[in-house]
């Protein structure tokens, strides 16, 4: 069975940086667009960013370009790896944080394109 596994969330401050990580269990990455999602309380999951499995062109939503970077590793013999870097954190990323895995090989933005999604790491921004 396919699982999707983030880590890296946590409690910052403003201004401060997190990395989080999402790794596939029985799923290689190397044909995969991957993309992170968050979600605030109450609130739809919103598209963070993404990258093409094709090309590794990278998508950023308004909100976080120039803060956050996302990238993979997909050099490892069993498994691979997605990173959300994630600087200069203000209190509106405050959220559960996903990644999600994507048969297209230009990312969508929408997450109906998403076939695979990981259970969400927490990161809370303090101000």
């Amino acid at each position: 069975q396919v699982h999707l596994a983030e880590s890296g969330g946590g409690l910052v401050q403003a201004g401060g940086s997190l990395r989080l990580s999402c790794t596939g269990s029985k799923l290689r990455f190397n044909t995969r667009s991957m993309g992170w999602f968050r979600q605030i309380l109450g609130e739809e999951p919103e598209f963070v960013a993404a990258i093409g499995w094709s090309d590794g062109r990278t998508y950023y939503a308004d909100s976080v370009k120039g803060r956050f970077t996302i990238s993979r590793d997909n050099t490892k013999d069993t498994v691979d790896t997605v990173y959300l870097d994630m600087n200069t954190l203000k209190s509106e990323d405050t959220a559960v944080y996903f990644c999600a895995a994507s048969p297209a090989a230009v990312p969508p933005l929408a997450r109906n394109g998403y076939d695979y999604w990981g259970q969400g790491t927490q990161v809370t921004v303090s101000s």
